[in-house]
C-alpha cells in the first residue's frame, strides 16, 4: 500500500529555499570598472553580479559618488553629475539567502567635462591691442564641429568681436590652442568667451564658457 506523506507549505518552502542555498554557486562581483561620466550629462551603468541567491540588494558602503549619482538597489547607478573629478567607492552586493551572502568591490567613477577651454595666455592689454588665448579639449569619444567667439564688450554695451573660429576638434584632443586679438577704442571692457561643441549623429550640443573676473581698461587711440 502506498503512503504519502503530506508536509505543511512552510516546510516545503524551507526545503526549497535550503535546496537553492545548496546548489547556489558562490556570489561574486562581475563589475571591476566603470564607463567615465560627462559632467551635467545623463548617466547610466548597471553594476552585474554572479551566483548567489536572487534578488540582490546593491548599496555604496565606504567613499561617495559623484554629486548628481546615485545606486540603486538593484544595481544601477545613474544620474547627472554636477561635479568633475575621480570618485572612489566601495559597493556591496548581498544575496537573499539566509544567512546572507555579501561581496565588495572597490570602484572608481570618472567624471569630466565633454568640452573644457581654460585660459592659454591670459588676456592682457597692449597698447590699443586685448589680446590672449584659450585652450580647448575634447574629453568624448566623438569629433566635435567647434565654435568659438571672442566677444569685448564696452561700459556702453557695444561688442566688438576680437576672435572667431570654427573649426572639427577631433576626439581625445587634449588641448588646441585659439589665439585672440584686435585693436579696440578707449574704454573699459569685459571680454566674454563662448565656445559652442555640436555633434550631428547625436544631435548632442556641449558649451563653456570663460569670463575674466576684472575689466581691461583701453587708455589709448580714439
Amino acid at each position: 500500500m502506498d503512503r504519502t506523506i503530506l508536509l505543511p507549505l512552510g516546510v516545503l518552502a524551507a526545503f526549497a529555499l535550503s535546496f537553492a542555498q545548496q546548489s547556489s554557486e558562490p556570489l561574486v562581483i562581475q563589475t571591476t570598472s566603470l564607463p567615465k561620466a560627462y559632467l551635467k550629462q545623463h548617466y547610466e551603468a548597471r553594476l552585474l553580479a554572479h551566483g548567489g541567491i536572487p534578488p540582490l540588494n546593491w548599496e555604496v558602503t565606504e567613499g561617495t559618488v559623484p554629486a548628481g549619482i546615485l545606486l540603486g538597489r538593484d544595481g544601477i547607478l545613474s544620474g547627472a553629475p554636477t561635479q568633475t573629478g575621480e570618485f572612489q567607492f566601495t559597493v556591496t552586493a548581498t544575496d537573499s539567502g539566509r544567512p546572507a551572502a555579501q561581496r565588495n568591490q572597490q570602484l572608481v567613477l570618472t567624471v569630466v567635462a565633454p568640452l573644457m577651454a581654460q585660459w592659454g595666455r591670459y588676456p592682457k592689454v597692449t597698447g590699443q591691442r586685448l589680446e590672449g588665448s584659450i585652450m580647448v579639449s575634447n574629453q568624448t569619444e566623438q569629433d566635435f564641429d567647434l565654435t568659438v567667439i571672442m566677444m569685448a564688450v564696452n561700459e556702453t554695451g557695444r561688442a566688438t568681436a576680437i576672435g572667431y573660429q570654427r573649426f572639427p576638434l577631433k576626439k581625445g584632443d587634449t588641448g588646441t590652442e585659439i589665439p585672440f586679438g584686435e585693436n579696440l577704442p578707449r574704454g573699459s571692457y569685459e571680454l566674454n568667451v563662448d565656445a559652442v561643441a555640436e555633434v550631428a549623429a547625436t544631435n548632442s550640443i556641449y558649451r563653456t564658457r570663460l569670463v575674466p573676473k576684472e575689466r581691461f581698461q583701453i587708455l589709448q587711440g580714439p
